[in-house]
């Protein structure tokens, strides 16, 4: 049973999102308190909830619609939906939005990601932490005249407005699609049916204990499947979707996965020809090759820390066209600046159907580095390690450094960050190199300065 008690809300509440384990720490008692505090915070008169497969969500999202009326919102329940169907929801309607998943979690977590009208995130600093603290207190509106609650389905509006931002045209594509038992196995038939395309489906029941991986892409073990089916069916790519579908990763034909750098370099590239001189927006731990495509194509690149809600706050502050992290995510000015996996596959299946080359060709022209990937360090103190590879590092010939999100070291053949973890005791080290071989002599020297004291 969850509790109002301060300590247990701040274990739940995160940076983000609500996110904890089912019942003890999220439940339909606090799903139902967060409902109402989050009327009162947004002010919204009308409130749109969605939720995921996992089989305490349908509960927790009427719980959540029965707080929000009780404090004078009518809420319009979109029932099954992936993260970005709610997004579209939120901004097609221009209210305020819930979304009942865990994303990529394992199967025992569930949570609440909020957003403010047209898809504005609902973080830490933009309203969150007040939810919270509302639901502690016990500070929650109660209407004179509750609410309604009511049911639509915008599944169809949705996939078709995908479609009109990101039109595939050309050959025929033979493509994979690996639902993870995830929210992609309910939008993507709606979205893909319509196109010219074999899609061979992956594990599309929807099925919140993940029985075959974890619907979790950015890990290597669970696109072995995805990999597997690619080469076994000669396909001509592979797409892969997190939990609730607001991620997207990409296995070219032969069954190699492709950096999400990599293909945010594709989609700038697409972006900037609709609209040249735009801006594009990349975290800092995406490839230099980004910043250096975008450049040569005549927009402006932005740099950004990691995580959505300072990629989003950077696009409404440059009217950035896209904006794209390389763990997956992609943001489109067009799409309310929120993250749509669903989106991003459609510009990679526009970019492929229109060319005659495979897909690993097609990207060739976008990967100009070797990377690390991330890699986690369980440290004792991770402010320490950090000052020790500033000391050892800040005094190298070409050397700069930086703060915007843990320690950048920058070089002309070579770069690293380290940042630490938000909610664990981890420090995380992205690399990249002119090649794979310099890359791996620069992560392993890194990754031996910070385990030198046993940490691992």
């Amino acid at each position: 049973m969850t509790t109002t008690d301060p300590a247990a809300l701040a274990a739940t509440f995160k940076a983000y999102d609500v996110r904890g384990t089912v019942p003890d720490q999220v439940d339909e008692t606090l799903a139902r308190a967060v409902g109402a505090a989050f009327v009162a915070v947004t002010g919204g008169a009308r409130v749109v909830v969605g939720h995921d497969m996992r089989p305490s969500s349908p509960g927790m999202a009427r719980a959540f619609a029965e707080g929000a009326a009780s404090a004078g919102a009518d809420v319009t329940l979109i029932g099954l939906a992936s993260t970005d169907q709610l997004y579209y929801a939120s901004g097609s309607l221009g209210v305020p939005g819930a979304m009942f998943t865990a994303s990529h979690n394992p199967a025992q977590y569930n949570g609440i990601k909020m957003c403010r009208a047209h898809a504005v995130p609902l973080g830490a600093d933009t309203g969150l932490f007040e939810v919270r603290d509302r639901v502690a207190t016990g500070d929650l509106p109660v209407a004179a005249t509750p609410g309604t609650i009511s049911e639509t389905d915008l599944l169809e509006d949705y996939a078709a407005h995908l479609r009109r931002l990101a039109p595939v045209a050309g050959r025929k594509l033979r493509v994979v699609v690996d639902a993870g038992n995830g929210m992609a196995g309910h939008t993507a038939p709606a979205v893909l049916t319509p196109l010219d395309l074999e899609v061979v489906p992956l594990y599309f029941e929807l099925d919140g204990t993940f029985p075959h991986h974890e619907a979790n892409p950015i890990d290597p073990a669970n696109l072995r499947d995805l990999q597997a089916r690619v080469r076994e069916t000669g396909a001509d790519l592979g797409l892969a979707f997190d939990g609730d579908a607001d991620r997207c990763f990409l296995v070219d034909e032969r069954g190699e996965p492709v950096s999400p750098s990599v293909l945010t370099a594709l989609i700038a590239a697409r972006e900037l020809t609709k609209e040249p001189g735009a801006t594009v927006i990349h975290n800092l731990i995406t490839s230099r090759a980004v910043p250096q495509i975008v450049t040569e194509l005549g927009g402006t690149p932005v740099r950004t820390r990691v995580g959505h809600s300072f990629i989003k706050a950077t696009m409404a502050q440059t009217d950035a066209v896209f904006g794209g992290e390389h763990s997956g995510h992609f943001y489109f000015r067009d799409f309310w600046r929120a993250d749509s996996g669903m989106l991003a596959a459609l510009h990679a299946l526009a970019a492929l159907a229109a060319d005659d080359r495979p897909l690993s060709v097609l990207m060739a022209d976008y990967e100009r580095f070797a990377a690390s990937g991330e890699v986690n360090s369980t440290v004792d103190d991770a402010g320490a390690v950090i000052a020790r590879l500033e000391k050892e590092y800040g005094d190298r010939e070409g050397v700069t450094l930086d703060h915007l999100d843990g320690l950048t070291v920058e070089h002309p053949d070579w770069w690293f960050n380290v940042r630490p973890s938000n909610t664990e005791p981890l420090l995380r080290l992205n690399a990249e190199a002119a090649d794979a071989e310099a890359m791996a002599r620069l992560r392993d020297e890194v990754l031996a300065s910070i385990r030198q004291d046993g940490s691992w």
